[in-house]
């Protein structure tokens, strides 16, 4: 019974599997730090109600324009958590929402701008019940 139980338990993402969805998403082109604010808390008590926000700085007008950005969880189950998309109509390239966490690790922000540019940040959480193990 233990074993079954086990072989039941999620595997997570590694670093190299959300490595792999940024070189996708960015088609090879290093990101740059900057302009792309990730928000996240220190220290998630439960896994299961992460609160995330991020705040790209852009006039959101010609090549200044965010096209997309790509939030994702080196140790989730799977590790790609959000796309959000932006056009000329959004006021401003920014979001907040809540996610599942499965166990603390290190999240990534990666920004899409019109004319080819990226942008990343990154922010470590401490989860202490984790959100996606069961």
């Amino acid at each position: 019974l233990a074993a079954a139980a086990i072989a039941r338990l999620p595997a997570h993402a590694s670093a190299d599997e959300a490595q792999a969805l940024i070189d996708t998403f960015t088609g090879g082109v290093e990101p740059e730090a900057g302009r792309i604010v990730l928000t996240l808390p220190e220290v998630a008590d439960n896994g299961n109600t992460v609160p995330l926000s991020f705040t790209v700085e852009s006039t959101m007008e010609g090549d200044d324009l965010v096209e997309s950005v790509l939030i994702v969880a080196d140790g989730n189950p799977r590790p790609d958590v959000a796309t959000f998309h932006f056009s000329a109509m959004s006021a401003a390239a920014a979001a907040t929402t809540r996610i599942r966490l499965a166990q603390s690790q290190t999240l990534t922000a990666v920004a899409k701008m019109k004319d080819g540019s990226f942008f990343i940040d990154r922010s470590e959480v401490s989860v202490t019940v984790g959100g996606c193990t069961g």
